[in-house]
């Protein structure tokens, strides 16, 4: 799963064979069927003797209920332990480093079944069994290094790689997790795979039938709520076993990377360059260990930056890619103010009285914001653009800035930002990256705040103001979180820089580069895909540098649901660049490199650097998006800037 180059996360799927008819979703089993039950990962399989871990497993056919047991269902393949309920994802293999795993594996399929991870060499690149259907094989291997890795099952047959399982393999996952030699589990320590499901259409509009991604087994809002004290230490692993990139991404708190891995190995980050950071790619096959800090209660939300991945695009219910109905809205009745779905998990934060907050006795900057809408904009689909009131563009109601303005706060100074609705829908905005002192101004309507106090929706011709104090200076943005898939892709949004105290801004050397959609997509699988916007431009202006002078560049990536690869070219090859920052945090100072000017970011990341060209002549900034499915879509939009150095 590592090296398919799949990479773009709203183009769901592209890998697999379209379908020309899309059954409706079942809302009960089959006679017979067998349930699949979300498996937490907090129990592992298994009986551990004398250094030996034994464990039996069957694969069977069942129905899976990722949207619980009032929403639809689908077939599909899963792992159990032998007499046991089918779970998903599969059991958990975890032991000490030096234990020997015994697993018998029972293919109760009516096809051929081939797992990979299970090895002395695990991961994709190990050694895979092939165990025909009806038939049992006995797996033998000693784990060592500590880590997170998994197991994965296909019975589609070869050469299709294991990242185009269809909706009968999808769930065919597991987890392997390795202790230390002689630790215990910790308590605190959990375990996340993250798996998809789909059925494509050519002759839908969105190019989906039905599709749903899940998090351990289930998909929000029917995801597990993980419910934690203020001031608790969480560490999480975390497994991509889909075929589709996510980049994942953590409200109001910085979390710190300690292991990124490819299943073969799990990849350990020395101390020293540990990095902290808001949002992480996962590409398929790989695993990511994190820890962070809760040290502001409330409800605080983890989940993919793609909005094609928390759209209904991915719940069960939406057919052939069209808008929610109210039969959908019914079953989702939890999220029906928010209309988010997918790769979501929900985090509540209680309070402790010893970590109460003094309220800042500085007075608060007031800022005022409209949000506004035009039809049309992008053939039949809407605009939208934050404007600054009191400006010119705010006295003309047709204006739309795209982006948003530049908000410049400073570091401990609160703010009072009035959010105006002027749109004709319902809006929420989300400020990305900033440690907000509470839960409430987060953005995520209905659930930010604590108890009975949540953050409501913004109806058209309504407002609200938030406040908050930025803690730290910083690169960040702010952007709609209400049906992001439409409003993120057609215009809401804009940076933020926040400033040391006392610090002045100066636009000659310091550059913002915002990165954005020119439109929403309407067929994710074929397209067409909209060009890149940088800075709202499809054809921007050539850039002006000075030789000799050192440029801050801001890039800050919030495409709707394309990875962006960018190159700072000199002829064919990649100047040079110092990396600064990481989504508003200062890099440690091992990463703080010279470094060649190319960087691969997905929406939701957001990279200083520091730039400082040598001699006089033409620089080229290439800006280009990988196709997701070369054989279908072999061409995307390219769009070169000149970069005059005088």
């Amino acid at each position: 799963m590592v090296s398919y180059p799949i990479v773009a996360a709203a183009q769901l799927f592209a890998v697999l064979p379209l379908a020309t008819q899309v059954p409706s979703p079942r809302l009960t089993s089959p006679p017979g069927s067998e349930r699949i039950i979300p498996n937490d990962n907090r129990h592992p399989a298994g009986r551990l003797e004398n250094g030996v871990l034994t464990v039996r497993l069957e694969a069977r056919s069942g129905e899976w209920y990722p949207e619980g047991l009032e929403g639809g269902s689908v077939p599909t393949a899963a792992f159990a332990e032998a007499g046991k309920p089918l779970q998903d994802p599969g059991p958990l293999l975890r032991a000490s480093a030096g234990t020997e795993m015994r697993v018998t594996v029972h293919n109760a399929l009516a096809k051929p079944l081939t797992i990979f991870g299970m090895g002395e060499r695990r991961g994709l690149a190990g050694k895979h069994v092939v165990i025909p259907s009806g038939q049992t094989r006995e797996i033998r291997f000693r784990v060592t290094a500590p880590g997170t890795y998994y197991y994965v099952g296909k019975t589609i047959p070869d050469p299709a790689p294991v990242a185009a399982r269809h909706d009968e393999d999808g769930q065919l996952n597991g987890a392997i997790v390795v202790d230390p030699a002689g630790m215990k589990s910790p308590p605190d320590d959990r375990v996340f795979v993250i798996s998809e499901w789909a059925e494509l259409d050519s002759a839908s509009p969105s190019g989906i039938g039905r599709a749903t991604l899940a998090i351990n087994g289930l998909s929000w809002p029917h995801t597990e709520r993980l419910d934690l004290m203020q001031g608790d230490s969480v560490h999480w692993r975390w497994i991509n076993a889909s075929g589709l990139e996510h980049p994942m991404h953590l409200h109001g708190f910085y979390f710190r990377l300690d292991a990124k891995g490819d299943g073969v190995t799990n990849g350990d980050i020395a101390r020293d360059q540990r990095p902290m950071e808001v949002t992480e790619i996962l590409s398929p096959g790989q695993t990511m260990a994190l820890s962070w800090f809760p040290d502001r209660p409330g409800n605080w939300i983890f989940h993919c930056h793609f909005a094609g991945h928390v759209s209904y695009l991915v719940s069960l219910d939406t057919h052939d890619g069209m808008a929610p109905t109210m039969n959908m809205l019914a079953r989702h009745a939890s999220d029906a103010p928010h209309q988010m779905y997918g790769l979501v998990l929900g985090i509540r934060v209680a309070p402790r009285p010893a970590f109460a907050r003094a309220e800042p006795a500085v007075a608060s900057r007031r800022i005022r914001l409209l949000m506004r809408s035009r039809p049309n904009v992008y053939g039949d689909h809407p605009g939208y653009a934050f404007v600054l009131d009191g400006t010119r563009d705010a006295a003309d109601s047709t204006a739309l800035t795209v982006p948003g303005p530049l908000l410049l706060l400073e570091k401990d100074q609160p703010v009072a930002i009035t959010l105006v609705n002027q749109s004709n829908v319902p809006e929420a905005v989300h400020w990305h990256g900033i440690e907000v002192d509470q839960s409430y101004p987060d953005g995520v309507p209905q659930w930010s705040g604590w108890e009975q106090k949540l953050l409501p929706t913004i109806a058209p011709g309504d407002s609200l103001t938030v406040r908050f104090t930025p803690p730290r200076a910083g690169t960040f943005m702010y952007h709609s979180h209400f049906n992001e898939f439409a409003q993120i892709t057609s215009g809401l949004y804009g940076p933020i820089i926040v400033l040391e105290k006392g610090a002045r801004y100066d636009s000659t050397t310091d550059r913002v580069l915002m990165f954005s959609d020119d439109g929403p997509t309407t067929n994710v699988i074929t397209g067409p895909f909209p060009p890149t916007l940088l800075n709202g431009k499809v054809h921007p202006a050539p850039m002006e540098l000075r030789a000799g002078t050192t440029y801050r560049l801001r890039l800050i990536n919030i495409r709707g649901d394309a990875p962006e690869d960018i190159t700072l070219l000199n002829g064919g090859r990649p100047v040079e660049w110092r990396l600064v920052a990481k989504d508003g945090m200062s890099v440690p100072p091992a990463q703080a490199t010279i470094r060649p000017a190319t960087l691969h970011f997905d929406p939701g990341e957001i990279y200083d650097v520091e730039l400082t060209p040598t001699r006089a002549g033409t620089l080229t900034l290439r800006m280009e998006t990988r196709p997701p499915n070369p054989a279908r879509q072999r061409s995307w939009p390219v769009t070169n800037v000149m970069v005059r150095v005088n």
